[in-house]
Formats: structure tokens, sequence, C-alpha cells
């Protein structure tokens, strides 16, 4: 894992999946919020603060703080900012007279309040340009999100697709489709062994477009290194789907001309494959997967695929993270003896 999100890191303030990245991480957050220390009031079993408040903390005016909100209402709303009237106001009021001094009289007449809970307040830093404070806050937080993942996958992210609980099985059931592929290359195409080269790089440039070796260098592979190793478990299972069937075309269509096939006859039929419209949600789902959680997960960029990337999902970060998320050599050793125990059996 690197030491800094150099992209990630360029500008909060102007990156909504940035924020998005940080804000969705909720074991980064519980350390976020120890070091930040702030408890605002304690309502419906969440800290909340006022814009008073955080004008105060952030050191700017509750004018800045309206402004902010204005301009960013969609996304502070998502991430827990909401207006309280009626009998909830009630009850905040009530919360407040309990636990602050009762000279807090700043919404004694108010019907309406504008609160923030402990996510939105970290949106609000992320948002302000004009503190100071927050852009302290900024560097903060980026040093506990990264210091987080570091600490969560061993100190280092390169392989964190393997702690993905389907993995194992998708990678070695792949393993058996990656073979059909390459017996049907090595019988019904007329080519030497750089066709193995040749169309697993069309394959992958279809997928995710990149071929093996302009993988390897976003993802900073050695040579030794297998480039399956590294790929998220979606993007294994589609990769296996093109071996597969395209496989299944080289073997009907040789044996339709009863020869093996040259290479224009294989790269045209390959572009055929391609097109079929059934891949397009396929494709779209693996690449928005893949950018997007190699520049959260890996600070990783695929040039090709920036039109993909959106924010990671907090299922995301317990897949890869939390506590169902393991090492590939614990999943290993649960597979086999899962497989031991299915032998038995029978």
């Amino acid at each position: 894992m690197v030491k800094t999100f150099e992209i990630m890191a360029k500008d909060l303030t102007s990156s909504g999946v940035a924020r998005q990245n940080i804000l969705n991480n909720t074991y980064a957050l519980q350390e976020i919020q120890k070091a930040v220390g702030m408890e605002g009031v304690l309502f419906e079993n969440e800290y909340r603060f006022t814009k008073k408040q955080l004008a105060q903390f952030f050191e700017v005016s509750e004018r800045t703080i309206n402004n902010c909100l204005a301009n960013n209402e969609a996304e502070l709303a998502k991430n827990g900012y909401g207006v309280l009237s009626g009998k909830r106001l009630i009850n905040f009021k009530l919360a407040v007279e309990n636990q602050f001094d009762p000279e807090m009289d700043f919404m004694i007449k108010t019907v309406r309040l504008g609160v923030f809970n402990f996510r939105a307040f970290l949106n609000l830093s992320m948002l302000l340009t004009d503190s100071e404070k927050a852009k302290e806050m900024r560097s903060t937080i980026l040093d506990i999100v990264i210091d987080t993942i570091n600490k969560r996958t061993g100190g280092g992210t390169k392989y964190i697709n393997q702690r993905d609980e389907d993995f194992v099985i998708n990678l070695l059931s792949g393993e058996d489709y990656r073979k059909e592929f390459t017996d049907a290359l090595r019988d019904y195409v007329a080519m030497g062994n750089f066709k193995y080269i040749v169309y697993t790089n069309k394959i992958y440039s279809s997928i995710f477009k990149e071929n093996a070796d302009e993988y390897r260098k976003i993802l900073k592979l050695d040579s030794s290194e297998n480039v399956r190793h590294t790929m998220y478990s979606e993007v294994l299972d589609l990769i296996s789907s093109y071996e597969t069937g395209f496989a299944d075309i080289l073997r009907a269509e040789s044996l339709r001309l009863n020869r093996k096939l040259t290479s224009i006859e294989v790269d045209t039929a390959f572009h055929k494959f391609e097109q079929q419209k059934l891949w397009e949600p396929f494709r779209e789902k693996a690449r928005q997967k893949m950018a997007s959680r190699d520049l959260c997960f890996r600070d990783a960029l695929h040039q090709n695929l920036e039109e993909y990337i959106s924010s990671v999902p907090k299922e995301d970060f317990d897949r890869f993270l939390g506590e169902k998320s393991k090492d590939l050599e614990q999943r290993l050793e649960e597979y086999k003896e899962a497989l031991k125990r299915l032998k038995e059996r029978d």
C-alpha cells in the first residue's frame, strides 16, 4: 500500500467520489471519530451538530456553512444532514437541555433546525475551502483512512481482492475454463504459441480496455506475479465466460470447415463474439467495480476506465476490510477442509 493516496489526496474539496469513498468506510470513520473527539448532542443514538456549533469549530461564519450547504445539499443530506421540526425538534431541544448548559439557547424560537450527524460533519470538513481547520481535518482524515486500510490488510492492498470470500472458488473454477480456452486455441487455430498471448489480451482489452502488460504496469506487478491473482471475483467470472464461450465458437467453426482456423478468421469471429449485446451489462459492471475499487483501495488509476469510476459502496468495505474478509492463506485452508469433508461424504 502506498503511503499516500496520491489521486484522492489531490483535492478532496473537488472530488465527490473521493469524499464518498471515505464516508462509506465505516472502519475508518470509527477511528476518525476517536481522533477528532468532538461530541455534539446525543440524539437518536447519534451525535448531532448545529450549524452554529460547526461554524465555531471551523472558525467560519454561519453564512459560510449555509453557502456550503446550499451548493452541496444533496450530498450532505445523503450523508446525514437533516432538518428537524415538530416532535423531533422538541425532543432534540430536550436532549440539549439535559446534556448542556441552559445558556445554549441558540434555537429556542426556531421551528425548523438543520443538524449534522458525525458523517455529515466530516463531509462538511471536506467541502469547506475557506477554513484552515477544515484543511487540517482533511489531512488527518486521509492519514487515518490510509492507516486503517493498511492495518486491516496487513500493510498491502495489491492482493486485497483475495480477501473476498468468493475469490478462491472463482479463481479455481476459472482454471478449468482457462484450460478449455487454451485447448481450443491449440486444437482449432493455425498459429504458433503467440496465439495464447494474443487472444488472452483480446479478452482483457474487450472487458477492461487494457492488455496484460498495461494492467501489470498500473498495478505495479513484476514479471513473476500472475495478473489474475490480483483480479476481483466479478472480473474473473466474466473472463471465464468469455473464454468458455469463445472456445465453443472456435470448436464449432473449425469442425464446420473441417480444418484449423486462420488468424483472420479467428479475429473476425472474436469481433462478432464480443459485439453481442448480452456482454454489455456484465462489462459495464466489471469495469465499474474494477476502476472504482482499484482507485479507492490500491490508489491505482485505470485511465481507460475513468468514466466508470464511482464511489465504493459500504458493502465493499465490509467485503474487503470487514470480519468476513480474510487472507488468501486462510481461505485456501478453509477451501481444502471443505473439499476434504465433501470427499469423506462421498
